[in-house]
């Protein structure tokens, strides 16, 4: 190598090494320059990062706003990525204390390092985070760090995180503000003996006695963690179901799995009272009829009734940004709210509070800004539950279907009679396909089954290019997999499965 080159290579690397304090002093110099920027986007999330690459990709001078300081949003820095390391690690734990001997690997005095297994956590966040600010670099996305809010169509005012204000200006902006916590009347969320599921991330230790509010997605997939770490796990629920929004054959199979794993469940049951002063938590309970009420004590107590819309305090009612009551921002099919020039996104408008939804909604609503078409279907937009075995689902449940009056079939295949789930010796679950009787179009399809979350997508494909079940069952599938058990399912939907 020249040593030329060497030198312009080493001068090169001095401009990436330059501190933060100079890369918000250009910050302030664009903004004092007046240069106006294409798109702007406010926050940094799953939906804003994606919608500021993919603007900046199409062509458009793009400008991301986020008050974290790292990139990425709840989802990645306090949400599912953090929890699936967790969900991750705590399994490898609970398979080495409750499987390994049966495979013929012993282990002896096998203990938990939850140090270690937090670091594990958040190096794996830190590296996806600064990853983010790579790709903005690449595509030359201009990232600004602070609190932004709206000023007028065309104008947010940020407080930069290092002290001082700006004004960012844009021909478009658009809202990627995300979602909060939602709070339950009479409980204060301290982060250490009443936590979110922020802190349910963070604990200290593993708590004797874990009480968990809410049975979605959320509150069970944390309630693993804990629970395979040594909890006991009360899970509270005010509604008669768990996962509501479950197929409700898969429900039924899927509380007793995770009974058999030790959870405990309190359905029909509301919080009324909520006392810290002692050294735990006493939560007081009643019939959510109404009825006699009793206490339940727990060392931690996590809220996971699900998460509301962050639109307040960011300059909506300014510039006179609809919305409605639960605080989700009114868009057109095009993501534009009633303001001309100002869209949304994600988990602030109506729709899946889902990172993967928020995402879809970024790169159409950026299409449609560069005059493309995009487009977002949210029937075909997949869940996940991350326990183990995982739930995934897609499309509508039996009970959707059949409240519609659409004449159906359902096909179903037990993974007990699935080749590499016994010889893996994970065999619990199902799959279960819903297609119309007389089109044999696949109308939903749920997945209880270990890595449901990367077999559903085959469904999801499926659903969006509007598959019949005979379509699926006549395309060859590898063996032996656990996803024969869908090929399966959809044999059993429209003729006969081969192995049951």
């Amino acid at each position: 190598m020249s040593l030329a080159i060497l030198a312009r290579r080493r001068a090169a690397e001095a401009v990436l090494r330059r501190p933060q304090a100079a890369a918000v002093s250009a910050w302030r110099a664009y903004a004092a320059a007046g240069e106006e920027s294409d798109v702007v986007v406010v926050g940094g999330g799953p939906g804003g990062y994606v919608a500021a690459i993919k603007a900046a990709q199409l062509g458009l001078k793009t400008t991301c706003i986020e008050k974290r300081g790292t990139l990425g949003g709840t989802c990645l820095n306090v949400g599912c990525i953090p929890s699936k390391a967790l969900l991750h690690s705590s399994h490898m734990y609970h398979e080495a204390k409750t499987s390994f001997a049966h495979h013929g690997v012993k282990i002896s005095n096998l203990e938990v390092d939850l140090p270690a297994m937090m670091a594990q956590k958040d190096k794996a966040v830190a590296g996806l985070t600064k990853g983010i600010e790579g790709l903005f670099k690449k595509n030359k996305v201009t990232y600004v760090k602070g609190f932004g809010k709206l000023a007028s169509p065309s104008e947010v005012s940020v407080d930069l995180i290092d002290g001082g204000s700006t004004v960012v200006k844009g021909k478009n902006i658009i809202i990627a503000t995300g979602s909060d916590v939602k709070s339950l009347p009479g409980i204060t969320i301290d982060e250490k003996k009443v936590v979110s599921s922020t802190g349910a991330l963070c604990l200290s230790e593993i708590p004797k006695k874990l009480v968990v509010i809410g049975a979605g997605y959320i509150g069970l997939e944390m309630g693993s963690v804990w629970n395979r770490l040594g909890s006991e796990v009360t899970v509270v629920e005010f509604a008669p179901d768990i996962v509501p929004s479950m197929d409700a054959e898969v429900r039924k199979q899927f509380q007793r799995m995770l009974e058999k794993q030790k959870f405990k469940f309190m359905l029909k049951t509301k919080v009324v009272g909520c006392d810290t002063s002692g050294d735990g938590v006493k939560l007081t309970l009643e019939p959510a009829a109404g009825g006699d009420q009793t206490i339940l004590e727990a060392d931690v107590v996590l809220v996971s009734a699900g998460r509301t819309p962050f639109t307040s305090g960011i300059g909506l009612e300014t510039i006179g940004v609809e919305t409605d009551k639960a605080g989700r921002i009114l868009v057109d099919k095009r993501f534009m709210t009633n303001v001309k020039g100002v869209y949304a996104i994600g988990d602030a408008i109506p729709g899946p509070m889902l990172a993967h939804k928020a995402e879809e909604d970024g790169v159409a609503c950026v299409e449609f800004i560069a005059g493309k078409e995009g487009h977002v279907d949210y029937d075909t937009v997949p869940g996940v539950v991350y326990t183990h075995p995982e739930v995934a689902s897609v499309g509508k449940t039996e009970e959707q279907v059949k409240a519609l009056g659409i004449a159906y079939r359902v096909g179903k295949f037990p993974l007990l009679a699935n080749s590499r789930a016994k010889a893996i010796d994970d065999a619990e679950g199902l799959v279960k396909v819903v297609a119309e009787k007389e089109t044999d179009k696949i109308l939903g399809v749920h997945i209880m089954a270990p890595n449901a979350g990367e077999i559903i997508h085959e469904a999801v494909l499926a659903l969006q290019y509007g598959a019949s079940s005979e379509d699926v069952a006549r395309t060859c599938h590898a063996h032996p997999t656990v996803s024969e058990a869908l090929k399966e399912a959809c044999l059993q939907t429209f003729s006969k499965a081969i192995h049951i």
